[in-house]
């Protein structure tokens, strides 16, 4: 067996606004999307981010049970980026809540994370020193 690609599919409460916000936060671009017939909701959407980076998105489908985050999620999503000040700036400019705010980290990454307002963690850094993992371990038994 082998795997080829592996996309984070998000579930909202709004996929409408969850493309936009996306795009209009990570720079992304609409690849396409499928609407519901019934109720216009958002069956399925990918988002491009980067080349070859893609998000997957679908409006909550309860009947389904397809839910949207109503609460913390048990996962994050890390961006590795150029500016990770500038990308947790223009989140929380457009409506997301810092989990954590940008600073130097012990393993070589200046990182923050926040909620988008759909619910989503986002964990985003960029590289300011290379730390080997031995070095980083010490940095963490020092912590």
């Amino acid at each position: 067996m082998a795997i080829h690609e592996c996309f984070p599919y998000l579930r909202v409460s709004d996929g409408d606004a969850a493309v936009r916000w996306y795009c209009d936060v990570f720079g992304g671009r609409e690849r396409f999307r499928l609407v519901d017939p019934a109720d216009g909701r958002v069956g399925h959407a990918e988002v491009e981010l980067a080349e070859g980076i893609v998000i997957m998105v679908s409006a909550a489908y309860p009947e389904m049970g397809i839910l949207a985050p109503t609460g913390n999620t048990g996962c994050g999503i890390h961006l590795h980026v150029d500016d990770a000040d500038a990308v947790v700036a223009r989140a929380v400019d457009a409506g997301a809540t810092v989990v954590r705010p940008v600073r130097d980290q012990f393993y070589g990454e200046r990182s923050g994370a926040f909620r988008d307002p759909f619910g989503h963690e986002w964990l985003v850094g960029h590289d300011i020193e290379s730390v080997e993992p031995e070095e980083m371990q010490r940095r963490w038994n020092a912590m």
